[in-house]
């Protein structure tokens, strides 16, 4: 029976004669073993935000999403036209297949995917450059505290191709659908192809990073007050928690000026589109001063607490010694007269204890009254 086994298994597994194609593989499916095959690839259904085809500075087809591989054919029949894709936290399943229609590099891919903490830059690869910024929205609280989260942060990627320009958003910051909206509503800027895109969320990213500095500056104005108020806490571990803040802050803002430098040497950029670039840089320089500035003032008011902290120790270690000078006057007089020596002064007689403690009392309030003028009480 074994040995029967082995001969059929064996028969199996010898070549195929030569029969007709379809008969070849009706047999070998009869005779393959099952094999479990690579798994489905399942992209995030929501990973596409919107995909729409521009020409002329209008957006074909209304409002209505366009499939990417339809709109990358329509874009590439059209003289002028391009594609904007927008996507929203991609994983790699999604990202292959946008990856071979539009044909980007695989270091792009996987630079999309990672998402999360980049460092604003900018870096061509063929004929598609990156563009990555960090977003930023100011959260919204009633009172600062020590572990109040004053800014979230997030990035964007903006590949911009010959015919298309895609955005890669990471995080729940920055969404882009005003930024499309507003687009779509100057079609003397969309006229301009894909680097529009890019001009308009650069632009975006430099607004939201005045208004939350603007929101920032409120708080510091907050903390100011607090900080010179003539009823203060001693707790100053929530100006600690904003001198964080401001740190991730300016990783999102500083480091943008230099691609944006970069991008207005760009060859690809067109020359229509540099003037408002040159406007994005300047609203940019003006965050970048009012970032560092906040964090000189931020420094300031570290100071001035820690200055106030050392003041109130100092007024606290000077009621402490004088109280302990008060206290020291009876306490020197009782242990004299408790010495139970045989001969002593006022011992027995009977005005020998109203003596004591009307010294003790005497003594103790002209301290008290001499401290409390000079200011140790």
């Amino acid at each position: 029976m074994l040995g029967r086994e082995r001969g059929d298994r064996r028969r199996r597994l010898l070549p195929l004669p030569d029969l007709p194609g379809a008969v070849k593989s009706f047999i070998g499916t009869i005779t393959r073993p099952d094999v479990p095959g690579p798994a489905p690839r399942n992209g995030n259904p929501d990973a596409v935000v919107d995909c729409a085809v521009y020409a002329g500075g209008l957006r074909h087809g209304g409002s209505a999403q366009v499939p990417y591989p339809e709109a990358a054919r329509l874009a590439r029949r059209r003289r002028g036209a391009f594609v904007w894709l927008g996507l929203h936290e991609p994983d790699l399943a999604t990202m292959r297949p946008v990856a071979e229609v539009f044909g980007l590099h695989e270091l792009l891919v996987d630079q999309a995917v990672s998402g999360g903490g980049h460092r604003p830059g900018v870096e061509t690869l063929g004929e598609v450059t990156r563009l990555v910024l960090r977003t930023a929205r100011y959260v919204e609280h009633d009172k600062l505290t020590a572990t109040s989260e004053v800014v979230e942060t997030g990035d964007v990627t903006v590949l911009i191709g010959p015919w298309f320009a895609i955005t890669v958003r990471h995080g729940p910051v920055g969404p882009l659908w005003e930024v499309r909206k507003e687009l779509q509503s100057r079609p003397e800027v969309l006229r301009q192809g894909p680097w529009s895109v890019a001009y308009a969320v650069g632009s975006r990213m430099v607004d939201s990073y005045l208004d939350v500095a603007e929101h920032v500056e409120h708080d510091l104005e907050r903390i100011e007050e607090e900080t010179f108020a003539s009823e203060r806490t001693s707790d100053f571990a929530h100006i600690y928690q904003l001198k964080r803040e401001m740190v991730e802050f300016k990783r999102a803002v500083l480091p943008l000026a230099e691609p944006l430098s970069r991008l207005l040497e760009s060859r690809g950029l067109p020359v229509s589109l540099r003037p408002y670039l040159e406007d994005v840089r300047g609203r940019l320089a003006r965050a970048v001063d009012r970032v560092g500035s906040f964090d000189d003032l931020l420094n300031s008011i570290l100071q001035a607490r820690l200055a106030q902290v050392s003041v109130d120790q100092n007024h606290d270690m000077r009621k402490i010694a004088a109280w302990a000078a008060i206290a020291a006057v009876p306490t020197v007089i009782a242990g004299i007269f408790g010495m139970n020596f045989d001969v002593m002064p006022g011992t027995g007689e009977p005005w020998g204890f109203y003596a004591s403690v009307g010294t003790m009392l005497l003594i103790g309030g002209g301290l008290y009254h001499r401290l409390k003028k000079s200011g140790w009480l």
